[in-house]
């Protein structure tokens, strides 16, 4: 009997390790679904820590989830890092701000951690874990009363660090570093803060009837223009509304989907950002505005390989069973893209007629005729703008309670 167990318990090891849902007893139709999610980077130097280190110390950070369960795990990723990075410890826990009711008042310690709450991350059983350059893991099950859209905080005490960390750097989120090690009952003296998160990558919920709807994009899905520390992006604002359908948020500040750019491009980084996202039903694309802004004298050629691009996409997501949608690129009028060049603004009308034309996707979620000043259409509302090219925290509302009603609707909801 014993051995019996033993070899079932090995089982269930192994089946986790590979990144998939082991089958609990009771559990049988139970499914690994994201429920938080960023899209990792190669760290340069103007985003690593400026005054002090990772290596040696520890780092708080915050993230927002879409659905609640009472059992996660947590991805790491040291996938852009050129040496291993060493974690000695790390675990989750509620913030305070949040124990009786959200707390965003001024001067709210974002820091500061229900002690009760605490649970350490465990990897194949131990506590720490080192993870090599170019490679991303996986924790251990951890039970914890992980509640829908909650803020969750997340301290990682460090050893060995690279050089050049993985993280995201637009993380519209405060993170803080302490000096040495950081124990749940001691207060967590800051002594530098990073608007980037470091290595994490996602948070799975193992349960029934959650779903993951992964949304690729540039600066405007990733927030620029939103509060720091409020969670306001579209996607939030989505997620809050949408009860168990995560919309997770795969956007890089500026980003492209062809070439150049910040980071890797759409075209490269679709599968492993969007595609390998667990309880996957959905794909949203939105994603061009970079690559139209940039294309100096060849902007027919770049609205043509673009469309070729979403294609690719859409057939990549059809082969897995997926539905996509795609979101028309919003007017830049009056920005810094903005040179005169009428070539640019056909190239955008361009892709946003193939895209509310195409039968190579699933559905469209239209926020150019949702954005766009009506008087004239090539910019956006005045008053759902921060820089001409990015919405504002009143934009973004308005964007997220159309993309969820708009994703009920393709739905059939």
């Amino acid at each position: 009997m014993k051995k019996a167990f033993f070899l079932v318990f090995t089982l269930l090891l192994a089946v986790n390790a590979m990144g998939k849902a082991p089958l609990l007893p009771g559990g049988e139709n139970e499914k690994w679904t994201t429920t938080w999610a960023t899209a990792p980077e190669f760290t340069g130097k103007g985003d690593m820590p400026q005054t002090a280190t990772l290596t040696g110390n520890a780092l708080r950070q915050i993230i927002h989830v879409s659905f609640g369960g009472n059992q996660l795990r947590m991805q790491l990723s040291n996938e852009f890092s050129r040496e291993p990075v060493e974690i000695k410890s790390i675990y989750i826990a509620d913030l305070a701000a949040d124990a009786q009711g959200r707390n965003d008042a001024p001067g709210t310690d974002y820091t500061a951690i229900v002690k009760k709450t605490v649970r350490y991350l465990t990897f194949n059983g131990k506590r720490s874990v080192t993870i090599e350059p170019g490679k991303a893991i996986f924790s251990d099950i951890t039970k914890f009363n992980l509640r829908p859209l909650q803020r969750l905080s997340v301290t990682v005490n460090y050893g060995e660090t690279p050089k050049n960390a993985t993280s995201h750097r637009g993380s519209r989120t405060t993170s803080y570093i302490m000096s040495g090690e950081a124990k749940p009952g001691k207060k967590f003296e800051t002594i530098e803060k990073l608007d980037h998160w470091y290595n994490i990558a996602a948070i799975d919920v193992l349960g029934t009837g959650n779903e993951c709807i992964a949304a690729i994009g540039n600066s405007i899905t990733d927030g620029r223009g939103t509060t720091t520390n409020l969670q306001n992006r579209w996607t939030d604002i989505a997620s809050e509304q949408l009860q168990n359908i995560g919309v997770v948020n795969l956007g890089i500040g500026g980003n492209c989907v062809l070439a150049g750019g910040l980071s890797e491009p759409a075209v490269k980084r679709f599968d492993r950002d969007v595609l390998s996202q667990r309880g996957l039903t959905a794909v949203i694309v939105y994603e061009g505005i970079n690559d139209i802004g940039g294309a100096a004298g060849r902007c027919e050629q770049v609205a043509k390989d673009m469309i070729e691009a979403y294609k690719t996409f859409a057939q990549k997501a059809h082969d897995r069973g997926l539905k996509i949608y795609m979101a028309t690129i919003l007017p830049f009028g009056k920005c810094f893209y903005d040179d005169g060049n009428l070539f640019k603004e056909a190239a955008r009308q361009t892709i946003n007629q193939w895209i509310r034309t195409s039968k190579d996707i699933d559905g469209v979620i239209d926020f150019d005729q949702l954005m766009r000043d009506p008087e004239n259409p090539s910019q956006l509302r005045e008053e759902l703008q921060e820089d001409w090219l990015h919405p504002n925290a009143k934009g973004y509302k308005v964007m997220g309670d159309f993309a969820a009603k708009e994703i009920m609707r393709l739905k059939g909801e």
